[in-house]
């Protein structure tokens, strides 16, 4: 992420006593790229946000990779996955639990999903998602605050951002679901040596939008659904909370959720066509891009 943001309530010094109105102290979390070494946000709780009380096995849909070899061309065919489920509105399906894989490697998994149902809470512990709407509508609730996704949208989720979708609307939510296995970023040739996006870059800053204030939610007993790393690969962990983890008052940082539409990208064009990269490069993994074509 190229620039800060404060949303909230935070005090004036990181690392200090920020009170609560009833003199009590808030609970400062750090959530980073790379610890203290990158990009991070500081936010501000109303309660431990570590407090787990029981932690319990996670069994992810299939998560097996087929090698390509011999290597042959393939045409997937995605809305045939959910075929059934377009007619019964999307039933029993979620954007978190309801993704089937459908490519991957060592450094990028996508996935895809029909969603009519909210999905529960659920994080990310591996790397970022880029999750791309390709139609419907939903709310994205995260502990940093709720963004609202439309059709055509990149949804950026930093690694470790709890989160839940709630689709909107009649319309099925169809979505890729891009998880890295590290951190999603602009493309390098758009940025200044310190972060900005330059002015030959397809896009700027104002195009991007995080949440514009709080989510506050109460509950207790609070289930979190986590895919982390484990000794046979890919694995869940299904963590209950003594307190719901949206109860955030302010952070503030370089680190966040936001969306991006795929409108807002101004393409760099030529008189037939431009071949990519990098005039049609979107957020970039370390070794891989997602890469939009736009009709002429």
């Amino acid at each position: 992420m190229a620039y800060y943001r404060q949303v909230g309530s935070v005090p004036p010094k990181r690392h200090t006593q920020h009170r609560r109105p009833d003199g009590g102290l808030y609970y400062e979390e750090l959530i980073g790229q790379e610890g203290f070494s990158s990009d991070s946000s500081l936010l501000y709780h109303r309660h431990i946000p570590a407090a787990i009380i029981d932690s319990q096995p996670w069994d992810l849909p299939d998560q097996t990779l087929t090698p390509n070899h011999p290597l042959t061309p393939r045409h997937l065919r995605l809305h045939a996955l959910f075929a059934a489920d377009d007619d019964a509105r999307g039933k029993g399906a979620d954007a978190v639990t309801g993704r089937r894989l459908i490519l991957g490697n060592d450094e990028v998994r996508i996935g895809y999903v029909a969603a009519h149902e909210a999905s529960p809470l659920y994080r990310n512990a591996i790397g970022d998602e880029c999750v791309y709407v390709e139609s419907g509508a939903a709310t994205v609730e995260t502990v940093f605050g709720t963004l609202t996704a439309r059709a055509g949208d990149y949804v950026m989720l930093p690694r470790a951002c709890t989160h839940r979708w709630i689709p909107e609307g009649d319309e099925l939510l169809r979505i890729y679901a891009i998880e890295a296995t590290g951190h999603i970023a602009p493309a390098r040739h758009y940025l200044s040596r310190f972060g900005q996006l330059l002015e030959h870059a397809p896009y700027c800053e104002r195009d991007l939008h995080g949440p514009d204030e709080p989510l506050q939610a109460e509950g207790e007993n609070v289930e979190v659904l986590v895919k982390h790393r484990g000794s046979t690969g890919i694995v869940g962990t299904r963590f209950v909370y003594r307190d719901h983890p949206f109860d955030v008052v302010g952070w503030d940082g370089c680190l966040y959720p936001y969306t991006f539409n795929i409108a807002d990208f101004e393409p760099i064009t030529g008189r037939i066509h431009q071949p990519p990269p990098p005039t049609k490069s979107s957020p970039e993994k370390v070794s891989s891009f997602a890469t939009s074509f736009h009709a002429k």
